[in-house]
């Protein structure tokens, strides 16, 4: 390989930028299977057929 020595440091200072920069993300994230905060104890007890632990529930709703 010929050719001029690369060094660590020039090669990371290419992956960063040097002045401000701007994310701008316009959309929106939600998605068909969107699960309320609220609901989601009830939907992960549902989807995995779970919903005899009625205790364990209880206690993962206080923790949410």
């Amino acid at each position: 390989m010929a050719g001029a020595t690369v060094t660590v440091d020039h090669v990371r200072s290419g992956e960063r930028a040097t002045g401000p920069a701007t994310v701008l993300a316009i959309g929106t994230a939600t998605r068909a299977t969107c699960v309320l905060h609220a609901d989601c104890p009830d939907y992960y007890f549902r989807i995995t057929k779970s919903d005899h632990l009625t205790d364990l529930k209880d206690k993962c709703k206080m923790m949410c």
